[in-house]
């Protein structure tokens, strides 16, 4: 499937009339949808089993029409049908990459990566060094963030998450100009170079930070703003390895501005029905995407739309903020862990009678505590933890803080293995 040559630019959709944009944008979504039925075999075993044919799709509101394919529906499918359970619509020798992201679920590389914020001149990487420290492993996002930074023309240091001294020093050496990745984390490196001796307003060059991956992260943006004037890029931009890039905040830091390659819905979970604007649903989305087009796929990320224009000019609808989730995988640090994989990780482990994760957030960052119920009291603790924290990184891709180990009755029979008690 081919782009519209004449087709407006991305600048020229943004600052549409909605509805024109949605006439055109509903088009290149017919496009698609025929597109991925005829090429990827999962999407027309699916349309067939709803008894939907593409010519049923003309309208954003007809995609009520199609079942919702959420992270849980991938996971199986990539098991019965490995590697990309029938999502795949190109040759697999064609993919530049492949990734692998918790669940486990397999990523191809698309030609929709992950985008930086919006309204920035055209000139805005050109010259500047810029850390990035989304995790340069086998998930998409360190080295998909990398591609579109180079795309930019910025310098990019690779430099991941962790070795908080190394990082210091490479900012302060540097100089460098922008940093991508959590709130937190940045906090971390700051808190780091204070302790270290360091005035980091007075010391260091950094001048703008595009962080997010994290709910609750506003209190970090205005204190990295006001305190160590460091321009937060518009909030959080928010994306999912799945997807790619959903929306993008820009100069006036009044929310995220919705992509115009895709379609973005907010939906009751429940029921998968659109919901207007300011009511709060997950966010469902139709790439237009002819690598891995997940037709209709449920985030389980919940927010809401808000539609009057934005003062810098863009007229697309914009999302305030991620506000939760409405299924049971949980978000920390940036990386989704999901009750089947922490349920995967004591499984290994007979000496655990009954475990819980709980998720909390002191000082801006999140926390994950694993509480644990032993059959036998005799075991060895210390040689436990140890092959916990090993298992749990190899599954979950991101670490507990600390275990805590709980007299039993402590965990009810039935009780949610994650709870989230994050407040923001």
């Amino acid at each position: 499937m081919e782009k519209k040559a004449s087709g407006p630019s991305p600048q020229e959709l943004e600052r549409m009339a909605p509805e024109k944009r949605q006439k055109y944008l509903e088009g290149r979504m017919s496009e698609i949808i025929t597109y991925a039925y005829e090429r990827a075999p999962a999407v027309k075993e699916r349309f067939d089993k709803a008894g939907v044919k593409p010519s049923d799709i003309r309208t954003v509101k007809d995609l009520e029409k199609i079942p919702l394919l959420r992270k849980d529906d991938l996971i199986a499918l990539q098991k019965a049908n490995p590697p990309f359970g029938g999502y795949l619509a190109v040759p697999m020798d064609s993919l530049e990459r492949i990734y692998q992201s918790p669940g486990p679920i397999y990523d191809p590389q698309r030609k929709r990566g992950f985008g930086m914020g919006a309204g920035m001149s055209s000139d805005f990487g050109k010259g500047q060094i810029v850390m990035n420290t989304w995790s340069y492993h086998i998930t998409p996002a360190g080295l998909g963030v990398d591609q579109t930074l180079r795309n930019l023309g910025f310098t990019v240091v690779p430099t991941g998450t962790g070795n908080t001294e190394l990082q210091v020093q490479i900012m302060h050496d540097l100089k460098v100009h922008g940093f991508v990745g959590t709130p937190s984390f940045l906090k971390i490196i700051i808190d780091k170079a204070e302790e270290m001796g360091y005035d980091f307003k007075k010391d260091f060059n950094l001048k703008w930070a595009m962080v997010g991956g994290e709910m609750g992260g506003e209190p970090l943006r205005k204190l990295f703003q006001e305190k160590y004037g460091i321009f937060c890029m518009g909030g959080d931009n928010y994306a999912t390895a799945d997807i790619g890039t959903i929306a993008t905040g820009c100069e006036k830091q009044a929310g995220m501005h919705v992509s115009c390659d895709a379609i973005v819905e907010i939906v009751d979970p429940a029921t998968g029905k659109q919901l207007t604007p300011g009511e709060v649903g997950e966010v469902v989305v139709t790439p237009f995407d002819e690598v891995y087009p997940l037709i209709r796929f449920g985030t389980g990320d919940l927010a809401c739309f808000v539609e009057e224009p934005c003062g810098c000019g863009r007229t697309t609808p914009r999302v305030p903020k991620i506000m939760g989730r409405s299924g049971e995988a949980v978000r920390v640090r940036g990386m989704f862990v999901h009750p089947k994989q922490s349920d995967e990780v004591i499984s290994r482990f007979p000496e655990i009678s009954r475990y819980q994760l709980v998720v909390v957030r002191p000082q801006h960052r999140d926390e994950m505590v694993l509480k644990v119920e032993l059959v036998d009291e005799t075991v060895d603790k210390e040689k436990l933890k140890t092959a916990l924290d090993k298992d749990f990184r190899d599954v979950c891709k991101v670490r507990f803080d600390r275990v805590e180990f709980v007299a039993k009755g402590i965990i009810a029979e039935g009780a949610k293995r994650i709870v989230d008690e994050r407040k923001y």
